[in-house]
């Protein structure tokens, strides 16, 4: 058994939201890149312009890339044969939470209950998603949700004989339905299988996924490569503002589940597609 020190972890955990709030990810950046190039809408290219040249803006003058830092959301693949001490591993977490979102100037965004409304002050609670894997390592990944595009994100239990069509048109109507109020150009994570709250998880999970990333099986890289397709025709553009670049990609991620259902979660992500990870 490794044991891993509580301050260890938090400052890991604080140096991770910091980053990752203010460096977009090299794949979101390149696939941005590639979508100005080909984008032939003189409004939707300067709007990708503009994108760009904030993200290089905040990562030279060390400012948050969107004003919405979003709910804290981490996925933990933690070892077997790890252990933190003190407080554990859940604690820390919110701990460097707490002081990424305070030394990193971050939006609080968190409020105590959801009638009352009152700012909880250091964007905590995060929400946390642990699983146990085998081994002595500790694997953190941080996905920060703004509301916008979290807002309009949506789960469907879907009849079994809707099949790959039926999927496609619920994460189209989806994205049609949002139109420009998640601000597009967007990632689109897609949950099929397990239930009702499963099908969401992995969903959110998918954002995890570099752009360009296809699934191993091809029945479903098949089907982000046509939705992609279906999604870039229907012109909503960046920041809905018409265009030929609605998303950047799409991720499938899919699980086992009832004879009698086709649970399937559409989890909408920003231009602003943050994520990072680290491995203690």
């Amino acid at each position: 058994m490794r044991t891993i020190p509580f301050d260890e972890l938090a400052t890991a955990v604080e140096n991770l939201v910091v980053e990752t709030n203010y460096v977009l990810p090299d794949d979101i950046l390149g696939s941005l890149r590639r979508a100005r190039e080909v984008e032939t809408v003189p409004l939707a290219a300067s709007i990708l312009d503009r994108i760009i040249e904030n993200a290089l803006i905040a990562a030279r003058e060390r400012l948050p890339l969107c004003q919405d830092t979003g709910v804290a959301v981490f996925f933990l693949d933690a070892g077997d044969g790890i252990s933190v001490d003190g407080r554990g591993i859940v604690e820390a977490v919110q701990e460097g939470t707490r002081r990424g979102y305070k030394n990193g100037g971050l939006r609080m965004s968190m409020v105590e209950d959801p009638v009352r409304r009152e700012n909880t002050g250091d964007n905590t609670p995060a929400v946390i998603h642990c699983r146990p894997v085998p081994g002595e390592r500790l694997r953190v990944s941080f996905c920060p949700k703004g509301a916008g595009c979290e807002n309009v994100s949506r789960v469907a239990m879907l009849p079994p004989g809707a099949g790959a069509d039926g999927i496609g048109d619920f994460v189209v109507e989806t994205v049609r339905q949002g139109n420009g109020k998640p601000c597009p150009p967007l990632i689109a994570g897609v949950g099929i299988g397990g239930d009702f709250e499963y099908a969401a998880l992995i969903a959110k999970r998918a954002l995890l996924r570099p752009v360009g990333d296809r699934h191993p099986d091809t029945l479903y890289a098949d089907m982000e490569r046509a939705i992609v397709e279906r999604l870039n025709g229907l012109g909503i553009g960046p920041l809905g503002l018409g265009g030929g670049t609605t998303v950047l990609d799409v991720f499938i991620e899919t699980h086992p589940c009832h004879i009698a259902s086709l649970p399937v979660a559409v989890n909408i992500q920003c231009h602003s597609a943050r994520h990072g990870t680290i491995e203690l």
